[in-house]
């Protein structure tokens, strides 16, 4: 069985959640459809023509990426331009272009958590925080005797999660009566009859990312022709995410060491470096792509060093004054992404019983030649 386009992206966006992206993000969908069976899913940090080729070469119907293909408005669509050639080979291959960006960086056990966690950063805390997570509150009536299928699979699939609890839930039980019109096809009764059936009111909550894929698993388990459920939202709030991380490393080393520690653990050959190369560092701070803006804010949250990429000339002027050391791994750093998402949704796909490939992209999109 392949997993279905929208089944797909309703797992990215488990992990990535639209509504974590930054406003005026250019996410989601941007070529193509998703209305059609998945047998391959490629995930590329940037959609190049050379990614495209490969993509084309190994029989992908979808790519996953974390950079825009589509930037910038478009005027027009010459497919005797670079660009143009990229998006003619993929709407003539039938390949559909999804990117997850800043809601992949800012989310929980996205982009940062993984650079966190490879650069050795202990215990991680945002740098900047820019979003509280909706919650609602599901509440459905579930016959006694289908009870324990539906709320197993709303919780499985996400719903119930409450700080470091997950499958929180209510249930009460009572009775509902209902009366099946003419043209019905009622699971218990008859039409015309009105009905007192032993029901169970189940409530749980349902952070806003997964609320279609909580309720599709409602409908799809409970077994009236009408299901009735109500999502309120909630003043409780959910999780805060934010741009960044940055904690105390498993163990303190010299800037130099550090550096080392970066090139590897991100598979760069260079990093640039601002700061003495024996001065000790305790506490570092990541924000992948281009993070030199929220050097304050690394700041103020106690890191000795800030390990990001772009940073420009007068902000490490700025970091050298201010005593803060920088590392620049530069952009293509975030190509750590290839592997964790490709890994993660593939996963996913097979609890589904999925037969859907997930690969990472082999091509190295690093523009930079370093000599």
């Amino acid at each position: 069985m392949l997993a279905k386009g929208q089944t797909v992206i309703q797992h990215m966006e488990q992990l990535a959640p639209k509504s974590a992206a930054e406003p005026d993000d250019r996410i989601g969908l941007q070529l193509g459809s998703l209305n059609k069976e998945i047998s391959h899913v490629l995930i590329a940090l940037d959609v190049t023509e050379e990614v495209v080729d490969e993509a084309v070469a190994a029989g992908v119907d979808l790519i996953i990426a974390h950079h825009a293909i589509i930037y910038r408005p478009l005027k027009g669509l010459q497919t005797d331009t670079p660009m143009g050639r990229i998006y003619e080979k993929l709407i003539k291959h039938d390949i559909a272009v999804y990117i997850s960006h800043t809601n992949l960086d800012i989310t929980e056990g996205g982009m940062n958590d993984w650079m966190a966690e490879a650069l050795g950063i202990q215990n991680p805390v945002s740098i900047h925080e820019v979003h509280t997570e909706t919650l609602y509150k599901l509440v459905t009536f579930v016959p006694k005797s289908h009870h324990q299928e539906v709320l197993d699979a709303v919780l499985n699939a996400g719903a119930g999660h409450l700080g470091q609890y997950s499958h929180c839930s209510f249930n009460t039980e009572g009775f509902g009566t209902f009366m099946p019109l003419a043209d019905s096809s009622p699971f218990i009764g008859a039409p015309g009859k009105l009905e007192r059936v032993d029901e169970v009111r189940v409530e749980t909550i349902v952070p806003d990312g997964i609320r279609k894929k909580v309720v599709q698993a409602l409908l799809k388990h409970h077994p009236y022709e009408e299901v009735a459920y109500d999502l309120y939202p909630l003043e409780l709030k959910g999780r805060t995410l934010g741009l960044g991380r940055t904690g105390k490393l498993r163990q303190e080393m010299t800037l130099e060491d550090f550096a080392e520690v970066v090139k590897q653990q991100l598979d760069v050959p260079h990093v640039r470096v601002v700061g003495k190369p024996g001065r000790v560092i305790r506490k570092a701070a990541v924000i992948g792509g281009s993070g030199g803006k929220f050097m304050h804010a690394a700041m103020f949250k106690g890191a000795d060093v800030l390990v990001t990429g772009d940073v420009d000339y007068h902000t490490a002027l700025d970091a050298l004054a201010a005593g803060l050391c920088l590392i620049d791994p530069g952009h293509n750093a975030e190509k750590i992404m290839k592997e964790k998402v490709a890994l993660w949704l593939s996963e996913k796909l097979k609890q589904q019983g999925a037969a859907t490939k997930v690969t990472a992209s082999r091509i190295n999109t690093e523009p930079f030649r370093f000599m």
